[in-house]
């Protein structure tokens, strides 16, 4: 070798140094490792699924009808990491595992109950929007910052018990179950969770009836305060015509029809709710009774509503009256009847239809049911009814009874048409039932 040959010895770049003390460091670490799992269709191969180690934990990234996947997997083990990537393949594939799932899962329970929310906002009516509000705050302050991913069947099952310890009752608490239900089917998540989850017993209320003196008190109670004017007249129309809470408060004056006789209920709880009632003597004159009082304040317009809201002394037409819970609870406190909600005025004046042997579709048109079961749950007679009633049942047949102190035995000639002596022929009356009288008669029922 020559003066000015350059030397044989291999000369290092600082790039290649680098490279292989990072070599060096990495001896006894484990490497990161990507396992690729490709089909080859057309002479294409076309990757699939991939599991990929990032640090100690498996990931996975796979495809499923175009639409692409990636997650955590949660775990260090191989072959636990296959298992759970299939799992997740086969829950992509029978859509309950998507792309925006992912996202809404990763949020607080506080955050996402928002997202939630809004979603609803377009399926929701007013009331139910409302309502579906509520059963979010406590669920909000039991869960706040959990994450909806991380919502176990262990963690609902701790929030029913803390809701039963606070005094709350099961109906309330199927309902607020119900609400973590919907986020979590949002999520992806209920499936994992739900086969844990069976809903709490509610007790069967069918509603409350009163009994003859028990009406006769609340009526005169309702009398004796001016306070209650507008309970009372509520209360009227809701012995009247069945009429629900919410569609007594919603009535506007064009939903009144005084030369018919009848009231139009625009809107209910459900579609068949929506339906002409007649007015009674009693109804018309508490409806006439309001519309004087309405012209007072100018409130006779067709959009203004019959009970008004009224805040601090000052009277809005265009806006409805939100409740009548105070006056109510004061009214049945002072007839001696506490716990009797509004609601069993419409279940009372239901029960008084069935008994005046009013037909199962008159029942339905005045009061909006739509199928038998509901029928039979407002429409149960009390025992006195029921009393009156057994006593024309009979354990022996029409045919076995005695002539002459002799019985006889069963013949289809005498005995299937008999008329018993004394007994008047059975008449079908339909009517409504008032306030003032147990029973008014009215010809407009059947029409």
């Amino acid at each position: 070798m020559g003066p000015g040959t350059p030397s044989k010895r291999f000369v290092q770049s600082p790039a290649q140094r680098g490279d292989n003390a990072k070599r060096s460091s990495n001896i006894g670490r484990p490497i990161r490792q990507n396992i690729c799992v490709s089909e080859r269709r057309g002479g294409k191969a076309k990757r699939i699924m991939a599991l990929k180690k990032r640090g100690k934990t498996w990931h996975t990234h796979f495809f499923v009808d175009g639409v692409r996947y990636r997650q955590s997997l949660a775990t260090r083990d191989w072959r636990e990491a296959q298992a759970k990537e299939k799992e997740l393949i086969a829950q992509a594939a029978q859509g309950k595992l998507t792309a925006s799932s992912q996202g809404f899962a990763k949020l607080p329970f506080a955050q996402a109950a928002e997202s939630y929310f809004c979603g609803r906002k377009l399926e929701l009516g007013e009331l139910s929007r409302k309502k579906e509000r509520q059963l979010l705050v406590k669920p909000c302050a039991f869960f706040q910052q959990k994450c909806i991913s991380k919502i176990k069947a262990e963690d609902v099952l701790r929030f029913r018990e803390w809701r039963s310890e606070g005094g709350v009752g099961p109906a309330i608490i199927n309902m607020e179950v119900g609400v973590i239900r919907r986020m979590l089917k949002r999520a992806k998540r209920w499936h994992l969770v739900g086969a844990d989850i069976h809903p709490l017993k509610e007790p069967r209320s069918i509603g409350r009836a009163l009994a003859y003196d028990e009406k006769l008190r609340l009526l005169r109670a309702a009398g004796q305060n001016e306070e209650w004017q507008r309970a009372e007249a509520a209360m009227s129309l809701a012995l009247c015509t069945t009429m629900r809470g919410c569609e007594i408060k919603r009535l506007q004056w064009r939903d009144v029809d005084f030369l018919g006789r009848a009231v139009l209920v625009r809107k209910s709880k459900t579609d068949a709710g929506e339906r002409l009632i007649p007015m009674n003597d009693e109804i018309h004159e508490t409806i006439l009774r309001l519309w004087e009082r309405s012209k007072d304040f100018n409130g006779t317009e067709p959009k203004h509503y019959v009970f008004p809201a009224c805040e601090h002394g000052h009277v809005d037409p265009t806006r409805n009256q939100k409740s009548f819970r105070t006056a109510w609870r004061k009214l049945t406190k002072a007839a001696g009847l506490s716990g009797f909600r509004f609601h069993d005025l419409r279940h009372h004046a239901i029960t008084e239809l069935a008994e005046s042997q009013a037909s199962d579709q008159t029942i339905m048109a005045i009061a909006g049911h739509v199928s038998q079961k509901m029928l039979a749950r407002y429409s149960h007679v009390r025992s006195e009814a029921r009393r009156q009633a057994v006593t024309a049942l009979s354990a022996k047949p029409m045919g076995s009874r005695s002539k002459a102190g002799k019985s006889t035995g069963y013949d289809t000639n005498s005995d299937t048409k008999q008329t018993l002596a004394g007994v008047p022929a059975p008449q079908v009356i339909e009517n409504m039932v008032g306030t003032r009288r147990l029973e008014l008669l009215t010809s407009t029922v059947s029409r």
